[in-house]
């Protein structure tokens, strides 16, 4: 049922569902919190599980100036705080992977478990990857519009042929993002960092990261082994994990969540042509209101392994 709350003068829609330990889903960059369908049908048989929008996201308020990682962590704790829950298994994809990990830095005691998919620690730009992220989609937007950006976006995330209802989907909800709210939150991210504060990290973490994702699958494998993480790479997938890599992303998170081991190595694998997409893959996109500015979506990977015993692809 969806539902609003309002804090600091900030509207932010939310969704709720099943029963049980509190889980939160937080959604990647030019996105919003019905991309966690795939996961959530899977998920809310055993939690009960909270999707907000972010700021400037699907149905909620537009993004604030100036916004920081930092402030939408706090955002989403209001949000916990006002469903009186006191303690929470996170899930962040992309964007949402580094609002997750700042929240559990936030509250070091109140998240039970962690797992964050093809997201980093910091995203400051000290490599050519990360520059190319950070630099060329706004001069994109700016001179192609968004519309024309998102089809790039989404020809980039889901280049397989038989990909072409999720290339369709995903340009569509991406081409409905303001640009002033993906250039924002892309600046927030760029702008935030948290490997100095790693070792604060109480979560018990798990770390799912495509092989073909944007940024290095090393630099992933080396934070996995700071933050004393699981990790778990997803050959074949590229950043869209959740969505190119639907069974294997629902069984890494239900094992991880159940305290149940995670797939073997060699299960952990994208989706192929044979595979049958999910619903919602095909379903009608659904437009956000129009007085208020929808917004981002993340990206994701494959493959199994510890950040102990990590293994490559």
């Amino acid at each position: 049922m969806p539902r609003f709350t309002d804090h600091a003068g900030q509207r932010l829609h939310y969704r709720a569902r099943g029963q049980g330990e509190c889980l939160l889903l937080v959604h990647g960059l030019a996105s919003c919190g019905a991309h966690w369908e795939l996961q959530a049908r899977a998920l809310e048989a055993h939690f009960r599980v909270i999707i907000p929008d972010l700021p400037g996201c699907g149905a909620s308020a537009p993004l604030a100036s100036q916004c920081t990682i930092a402030d939408l962590a706090a955002l989403l704790w209001s949000l916990l705080d006002h469903l009186h829950v006191s303690r929470a298994n996170v899930v962040g994809f992309s964007l949402g992977g580094a609002v997750a990990l700042e929240m559990a830095l936030q509250r070091p005691d109140a998240v039970s478990r962690l797992a964050l998919i093809n997201s980093l620690a910091a995203y400051r730009i000290d490599h050519w990857r990360k520059w190319l992220e950070a630099r060329v989609p706004p001069v994109l937007i700016r001179l192609l519009g968004m519309r024309r950006m998102a089809c790039l976006i989404a020809a980039r995330l889901f280049p397989a042929p038989w990909q072409s209802p999720l290339r369709r989907r995903v340009a569509a909800i991406v081409g409905q993002v303001s640009p002033a709210a993906y250039i924002g939150l892309a600046s927030a991210l760029e702008g935030w960092t948290a490997t100095s504060r790693l070792s604060r990290l109480r979560s018990r973490t798990l770390i799912i990261a495509a092989e073909h994702d944007y940024t290095p699958l090393a630099e992933k494998m080396a934070m996995a082994a700071t933050m004393h993480a699981q990790l778990v790479v997803v050959r074949g997938s590229r950043h869209g994990t959740p969505f190119d890599a639907i069974a294997t992303t629902n069984a890494c998170l239900l094992a991880w969540l159940l305290d149940r081991p995670l797939p073997a190595a060699e299960r952990c694998v994208s989706d192929g042509p044979g595979d049958r997409l999910a619903p919602a893959c095909q379903a009608p996109v659904l437009h956000a209101p129009p007085h208020r500015a929808p917004g981002g979506i993340g990206l994701s990977g494959r493959g199994l392994g510890s950040a102990r015993t990590a293994h490559t692809p």
